[in-house]
């Protein structure tokens, strides 16, 4: 996987926009940040609760990891861009969408939880 598949996979999620934080690209629903992508295009971020981080960490060690401080604690979680397939970076990306979209557009798009 790379930073332009992980950008395409974030992208094409009902209603996600492209804009930056803190210097790097992030992925946005109903303005809220579900997904961001380092500077190069090495690491992905994916809003996960605690239990979902838990469960994707023990099934691909190698993929996933805690971000650091508070952020992890919470379920933030990096993927390793260059050790993830695609089908398990577009799931972690489709729960950090289901995590953050607001319920309006959750209701809108309910493809996406099916």
């Amino acid at each position: 996987m790379t930073g332009a598949e992980f950008r395409r996979l974030a992208l094409a999620l009902p209603e996600a926009v492209e804009q930056a934080h803190m210097g790097h690209p992030d992925f946005r629903v109903g303005g809220r940040i579900f997904a961001t992508l380092d500077h190069a295009g090495v690491r992905g971020m994916a809003k996960l609760t605690p239990d979902q981080q838990e469960v994707l960490m023990s099934a691909e060690p190698d993929v996933f990891t805690p971000c650091a401080g508070a952020w992890g604690v919470r379920g933030c979680t990096y993927l390793i861009l260059a050790a993830a397939e695609e089908d398990v970076a577009r799931s972690a990306l489709r729960l950090a969408w289901l995590n953050t979209a607001p319920a309006r557009i959750r209701a809108q798009h309910p493809e996406v939880g099916a």
